[in-house]
């Protein structure tokens, strides 16, 4: 089960770097891409990858406890995981909330990795 966690999370990791690079573009070029195209495919890609992590993230949570994991952290950085994956297409997201719950995840999914490899 630990291999697969440490595997979603890496995975959900490369996701959030890759919302960061499209909404950097969509902030330089000002466009969006094309909803049916671009944007739902990513977004039903990284809904499937995090639906999975964060079922795998409750049973591990379930069997083992840790003192600064909870569930309410992975049901928050599932949602700001799914919103995400489509803001980061818009130009008009606003900046300091897509850069916090960007920066969020990121710190939430690197402290799963330190805890699930110790």
């Amino acid at each position: 089960m630990s291999e697969e966690i440490i595997y979603l999370t890496e995975k959900l990791l490369q996701y959030n770097r890759l919302f960061q690079e499209y909404y950097q573009r969509a902030r330089e070029t000002g466009t969006t891409e094309d909803f049916h195209e671009v944007i739902k495919p990513f977004a039903n890609e990284v809904k499937e990858v995090n639906d999975q992590w964060k079922e795998m993230m409750k049973k591990w949570l379930s069997k083992t406890s840790h003192k600064y994991i909870h569930l309410k952290q992975i049901d928050s950085t599932s949602e700001h995981i799914d919103q995400l994956a489509i803001q980061s297409f818009f130009s008009t997201t606003s900046k300091k909330r897509f850069l916090d719950a960007q920066r969020t995840v990121e710190f939430f999914l690197q402290e799963i990795l330190k805890g699930v490899k110790n």
